[in-house]
């Protein structure tokens, strides 16, 4: 289903969030932590889904970093022949291998990069986050990448939509920010002066304030024409 409830004006750039807008992070994370726990985990744990269930109710949708998980975790499955630094580090290293794109992700972004300036801005570590982005195949098609550690500013703060808008060379009134969450996304960029379009999820399921609602990443390019006129 789509929705659109945002006056037809110009667009030239399309920025947007990364977890769970372009990158189906719930399914990598979990794949990662499976393998996690059938390789190098599997002589210490007797029960592999109690971890694997334990790790995603820890890192509550990426807003707890994994050395505070990892530490936990070594805690309450006596993982004592692991230290946090061991297994952070392989998490570091090795989710962007398990990296996949949301369904019609790939497609959608193939279609608008050649009508718009495409750019990211998510609320992650660095370099983590850049290797997660370059995982998915797609890099080549977006002008700016930012991730929040690296610039020192945070989705809501409406200076970090201006800093991407700055590096693509638009104005925020001739731009949208698609993302998932109704708070760091949306009003977010709408504070900055953006138009939005709200991705929905199962955490997410509505946001009454985004301009555009898209269920449905292949119906995507449609909405952000339909914004654009």
């Amino acid at each position: 289903m789509t929705l659109v409830l945002l006056m037809k004006r110009h667009i030239d750039a399309v920025i947007f969030d990364l977890d769970q807008t372009l990158l189906d992070r719930e399914r990598s994370l979990r794949d990662f932590i499976s393998w996690q726990c059938h390789s190098m985990l599997s002589p210490y744990l007797e029960n592999k889904l109690d971890f694997i269930a334990r790790f995603i109710e820890l890192d509550a949708n990426g807003t707890l970093w994994k050395d505070k998980v990892y530490a936990a975790l070594i805690d309450e499955f006596t993982l004592t022949e692991w230290s946090v630094n061991e297994l952070l580090g392989v998490y570091e290293t090795c989710f962007c291998a398990f990296a996949v794109p949301r369904e019609g992700g790939i497609e959608a972004i193939q279609q608008l990069s050649k009508k718009y300036k495409l750019g990211v801005i998510s609320n992650e570590m660095s370099p983590f986050q850049e290797r997660n982005f370059t995982a998915l195949g797609i890099a080549s098609l977006f002008k700016s990448v930012i991730i929040s550690q690296a610039v020192g500013l945070r989705k809501p703060d409406p200076k970090i939509f201006l800093l991407g808008c700055q590096e693509l060379g638009v104005s925020p009134q001739r731009t949208i920010y698609v993302g998932d969450n109704p708070i760091s996304d949306i009003n977010g960029a709408i504070n900055a002066g953006l138009h939005t379009i709200f991705v929905t999820t199962a955490l997410y399921p509505e946001c009454r304030s985004a301009h555009g609602i898209c269920s449905d990443l292949r119906s995507l390019p449609s909405i952000v024409e339909t914004l654009a006129g």
